[in-house]
């Protein structure tokens, strides 16, 4: 594997190995070649930085996380390098027109599940749990009523202490494996078969569905306004890489500049 050479520093392969790690792709190669791209990138913005004196003021975001001195100097550069201006109602307005679909009001979902925890990658837990949840669904089939009971008294979940109810969900509040049961029931159903799980098995009641709705302007602009102003943002983050790599010497690695993680 090729070194990256950023004018005069290397940026050896142990550092690209490493930053690889932070690049879930398809095959190794594709995970290396975009480490090498986002490490390419840092260095450039970071010599940019030297090169402007920016003394790093590292802040600390709502979790509690602090910035290192690296990230600090890069958000600053971009901050003083990079402006866009603010969408105006307008631009939204037509945003908004063009996009009607997207902007609603999420679907809710009400539901109650019977969990039997088992780890995947034991088979024979799994196996019992996916029997035990099929016995209990083929009880539930007879007597749904017994549905608050059972989950009390065989649930793994603490939801077991409210009859499994889950209360109000959205799509991305669960995992996708038991989504993709959960919206396509209908009220009142109980899935006919157990919903397999990284967590174990279930058995899975919706309740109710409340469908989303659209949202009026008013309600819409303001998160409409945010989205313009960070998707043109990044295009003009995208475009400072691709000046500063102009007139860089680069080696090992091309650079899009469209995609580096560090711009977040």
């Amino acid at each position: 594997m090729p070194t990256i050479q950023i004018n005069d520093v290397e940026i050896p392969e142990a550092a690209i190995r490493a930053e690889a790690q932070n690049h879930p792709a398809p095959s190794p190669d594709q995970a290396i070649a975009a480490a090498m791209e986002a490490l390419a990138v840092r260095e450039l913005l970071l010599q940019k930085a030297r090169e402007q004196q920016i003394a790093p003021n590292p802040q600390t975001d709502a979790a509690g996380r602090k910035e290192t001195a690296e990230d600090a100097a890069i958000r600053q550069l971009l901050e003083i390098e990079v402006t866009v201006p603010e969408a105006d109602e307008e631009t939204c307005r037509r945003y908004f027109d063009n996009n009607r679909k997207r902007l609603r009001s999420p679907d809710l979902f009400e539901a109650a599940h019977i969990l039997f925890a088992a780890d995947p990658k034991d088979e024979d837990a799994y196996a019992k749990a996916v029997a035990s949840a099929k016995a209990t669904i083929v009880e539930l089939t007879d007597d749904p009523r017994a549905f608050g009971a059972m989950a009390r008294e065989r649930s793994d979940c603490t939801s077991a202490k409210s009859d499994g109810r889950l209360g109000q969900i959205t799509r991305g509040d669960t995992v996708p494996e038991f989504e993709t049961f959960l919206v396509n029931l209908e009220e009142g159903q109980l899935c006919p078969v157990p919903v397999q799980s990284r967590y174990g098995v279930h058995v899975l009641r919706l309740d109710k569905k409340i469908a989303g709705t659209d949202l009026p302007f008013e309600a819409a602009k303001h998160r409409i306004a945010d989205y313009l102003h960070e998707a043109s943002w990044r295009r003009a983050v995208a475009q400072y890489i691709k000046l500063l790599a102009g007139h860089a010497s680069i080696g090992g690695v091309d650079i899009a500049g469209e995609a580096s993680p560090l711009v977040q």
